[in-house]
């Protein structure tokens, strides 16, 4: 029999039973579509979390008083903060990076009568480029603004689109707590870190936010960003030892500070996304598998309805490879069907899911080779059963049969 002539006859078949045959079909379509959403979803999110961590600035270490480890009680253990003069040091001592400091502080910002919570991050001019956090108009505060001690601020976009309300904030006068400050720059939409909407808050001088608001030369943390991916162990190497000398560390003795790198938080998290997707991918595999136990039963089913047919067909000199084809043609074509609209809810569902949670749309054309190819597996090797039961039928038994 002709390729063509058993693929009209298996097409044939399943149009006569189309509500079965898409019954049948419903746990390949389901199991395939699973699969790619997953698959999909996960690296979305991995990408995700790539995106979020880079955007924070390239290369980075953050450098933070403390352990970084729970102590008794749930509490982690504190160490004095940092003072001007420590972050002086390390900008004249590490030579392959920049160094930026951070003090903070929540103000209320004030502006032709509306009122804002924002938060006030004192830095010098590296915390631009250690950041890899651009100004959209005007300019960022420079060294001059921090040696002078200038009340200029740069405003994140929250603060420019919530407080001046559609204005131009460049050289108005921004009333922060209880002074006053020149805008002098609009930062480019950075969005949340660690659960912090930088967006929502403005850059000045570490000098002025030192005087005017904390009263004190704290350092709440230093950004450290190596000049080169290569340079990030002797940096921190560099670092960590310099630390230890200025703040009396004893050869032996627990740091009371803490570095975070964050190209190992970032591989970190890669990993495990990576790891939760191929085990959401291998749970949404075992429906892939119901759907050919599925297919599987109709044809079993379907041999017995069509036993006669099959007699007649063998009497009258069909081979029984002839027979074997048509019914395996029959569960492989119910399958790539399956396949196909898996395919396309797949990429259905994964456009709607990652729209909704504001994540990378990513389409990747091997998940979906291999979802469809699985699908296609899955009709062969759970359709030959029916198919051999089929052939080998008794062709004068299958003519008795009632």
């Amino acid at each position: 029999m002709k390729t063509l002539d058993t693929l009209k006859m298996a097409t044939s078949a399943i149009a006569r039973n189309k509500a079965r045959s898409l019954l049948t079909t419903l746990g390949i379509i389901i199991g395939v579509a699973s699969v790619i959403a997953m698959v999909h979803l996960g690296q979305a999110a991995t990408v995700s979390v790539t995106q979020r961590i880079s955007s924070m600035g390239s290369n980075l270490l953050i450098l933070q008083p403390g352990t970084g480890e729970r102590g008794p009680g749930g509490k982690r253990s504190s160490g004095k903060p940092f003072q001007t003069r420590d972050y002086l040091a390390l900008e004249d001592e590490l030579l392959d990076a920049a160094v930026a400091p951070v003090a903070a502080s929540s103000q209320t910002l004030v502006w032709s009568g509306t009122n804002y919570p924002g938060s006030i991050i004192g830095t010098t001019e590296t915390y631009f480029e250690v950041r890899n956090w651009e100004v959209t108009s005007g300019r960022a505060i420079d060294r001059e603004d921090v040696v002078e001690s200038n009340t200029v601020c740069a405003v994140g976009a929250t603060v420019a689109k919530e407080v001046f309300a559609g204005a131009d904030p460049i050289g108005e006068l921004l009333r922060v707590g209880r002074t006053s400050c020149q805008v002098v720059g609009v930062m480019a939409p950075k969005g949340a870190s660690f659960g912090e909407d930088l967006d929502a808050s403005i850059v000045m001088p570490i000098s002025v936010v030192q005087q005017r608001f904390l009263g004190t030369q704290d350092v709440r943390q230093i950004y450290i960003s190596a000049h080169d991916k290569s340079a990030i162990p002797s940096v921190t190497r560099d670092l960590t030892a310099l630390m230890r000398e200025r703040r009396g560390i004893q050869r032996g003795a627990q740091d009371d500070f803490n570095i975070r790198d964050m190209q190992e938080i970032a591989e970190t998290l890669e990993g495990t996304t990576r790891t939760l997707t191929m085990l959401l991918g291998a749970i949404a595999a075992v429906s892939l598998l119901v759907g050919g136990i599925g297919i599987m039963n109709i044809m079993l089913v379907s041999v017995s309805e069509r036993t006669r047919e099959i007699g007649v067909r063998l009497a009258i000199g069909a081979l029984v490879r002839d027979v074997l084809a048509q019914f395996l043609a029959e569960a492989i074509a119910l399958s790539m069907f399956g396949g196909l609209v898996g395919v396309v809810l797949g990429v259905g569902a994964t456009w709607i899911t990652t729209t909704k949670m504001n994540l990378p749309f990513i389409l990747t054309p091997e998940v979906m080779l291999v979802g469809f190819g699985f699908s296609v597996l899955i009709g062969i090797v759970f359709g030959y059963v029916p198919a051999r039961k089929a052939a080998n039928l008794n062709p004068i038994e299958a003519l008795r049969y009632e």
